[in-house]
């Protein structure tokens, strides 16, 4: 597991340790939890992304197997 460093403001640091407390967790397992949350999200983003273009791929290349008449978009008959 890899170590980060960041840089933040004194005061900052004090309110996120109060507030880590009172959720009964640490700082450092919030970060750590925002930034699997943050890389999650753009993994799930460009999956869908991915599928919709899938989709939209395979709309274009053709209608299936069905061969769909006049009568049956109208459900005539």
């Amino acid at each position: 597991m890899a170590n980060l460093t960041i840089t933040v403001d004194d005061e900052l640091l004090h309110r996120a340790r109060r507030r880590a407390i009172e959720l009964d967790t640490s700082v450092n397992a919030l970060l750590r939890d925002y930034l699997e949350a943050f890389a999650g999200a753009a993994a799930a983003r460009a999956q869908a992304t991915e599928g919709i273009l899938r989709l939209s791929a395979e709309a274009r290349s053709g209608r299936g197997n069905r061969h769909w008449t006049r009568d049956d978009l109208h459900e005539r008959q």
